[in-house]
């Protein structure tokens, strides 16, 4: 038997099918799927929905995510070792569904928004260090 061939070219089912699967995982992850769980609740269909059409935004360049990301991650109780985890099982899913360009363009936004969102979150090592005021 011949091994299957990843696709290296991004397509809307690719995202779908990534998307997915990587929330699938995060779902039941004892380190994240408290987190997500409990911000999401019920409205998984929503949220899965909401990312597929923020992913296909970033990578078809579809225009169909007008959210604001930063925003639904405030009052999170999230640390950069959580960005990490959430980046290595991120790649893990990555990896299984496709190669090439596809997986790099993935990995490589997937990092920068992590990074994005630990500045707008104000934590990790890019996180703004303001002088203590003194009234």
């Amino acid at each position: 038997m011949g091994a299957t061939l990843l696709p290296t070219s991004i397509s809307e089912d690719l995202i779908t099918a990534i998307v997915h699967d990587f929330y699938d995982r995060i779902r039941r992850d004892s380190v994240l799927g408290p987190i997500f769980n409990a911000r999401i609740g019920e409205h998984w269909d929503l949220h899965l929905s909401t990312l597929v059409d923020f992913w296909s935004s970033i990578a078809l360049k579809t225009g169909r995510y007008g959210g604001k990301p930063h925003v639904v991650h405030q009052g999170l109780d999230v640390t950069p070792e959580h960005f990490e985890h959430w980046l290595k099982m991120f790649e893990a899913t990555v990896s299984q569904h496709c190669a090439g360009e596809a997986a790099d363009f993935f990995l490589d936004r997937a990092r920068r928004i992590a990074e994005s969102l630990q500045i707008g979150l104000n934590i990790g090592p890019n996180a703004l260090k303001l002088p203590t005021r003194h009234l």
